[in-house]
């Protein structure tokens, strides 16, 4: 079977998305990891008796008042929830868009081409 230009640049495209997609699905994972992190440490702070609590800025660790630490725990963990929606969108595109990819270059391959991971 020949494969014609435009059948390798949907196979490249197709390895380009499948790459991404691996990639978003890390990215993922460590969002809703820091999100979590951000919603123990927030309980965390509830629990705190302190009005001067230690925050991480960088590499340091300074005292800052409690509630400039709710503050931007929460500005923080928003962001981080808006940076993950974005990430399982774009995942979700992805997806759409390999499977259109798979039904063309099956159609035209049918088993001489492997598109499914093991």
């Amino acid at each position: 079977m020949e494969v014609t230009w435009q059948d390798q640049q949907n196979i490249n495209t197709f390895s380009r998305f499948n790459n991404r997609f691996h990639e978003l699905e890390d990215e993922i994972k460590f969002a809703k990891e820091k999100c979590d992190n951000l919603e123990d440490a927030g309980n965390e702070l509830i629990l705190a008796d302190e009005e001067m609590v230690r925050f991480q800025i960088g590499e340091v660790f300074a005292h800052v008042p409690k509630d400039e630490v709710e503050t931007r725990i929460e500005e923080m963990k928003e962001a981080t929830c808006k940076t993950l929606e974005k990430l399982e969108q774009e995942k979700q595109s992805l997806i759409s868009q390999m499977a259109e990819l798979k039904k063309v270059l099956y159609a035209k391959f049918k088993d001489s081409i492997n598109l499914e991971e093991d």
